[in-house]
């Protein structure tokens, strides 16, 4: 499964381009979408994530493109307020992945960071 595939998976009913969900996994740190997905790798579960993030983003911030998604039995109304709880999950599940580099992590999987110099 590549990136790009990965993406299409979280999204499911969404429908971005191949080139526009290519450019936002490349501004979300995926160098090449069509190369193959690491699923054991924390690094590449945020860069998926990240990018997903940018695709609700960019339909929450359009007013247009969430018409275009409103459905028979869910309201506009509805659409942003799921559409905003979904973002939240997101950016907390982004958050709370550890980091790949095993040595740097706590047993809670927070990343240690020294701040005081001498």
């Amino acid at each position: 499964m590549t990136y790009l595939d990965r993406i299409k998976l979280e999204l499911q009913d969404i429908s971005f381009s191949d080139t526009e969900l290519s450019i936002l996994a490349q501004e979300n740190g995926i160098n090449n979408p069509i190369s193959e997905y690491d699923p054991t790798s924390n690094t590449a579960k945020r860069a998926i994530y990240s990018t997903v993030l940018s695709v609700l983003e960019a339909i929450a911030n359009n007013p247009n493109l969430m018409k275009n998604y409103k459905n028979e039995d869910i309201s506009i109304m509805d659409f942003a307020e799921s559409i905003q709880n979904r973002i939240a999950q997101l950016e907390r599940k982004i958050r709370l992945l550890p980091a790949d580099d095993v040595s740097d992590n706590i047993a809670d999987g927070a990343s240690w960071t020294y701040i005081f110099r001498e």
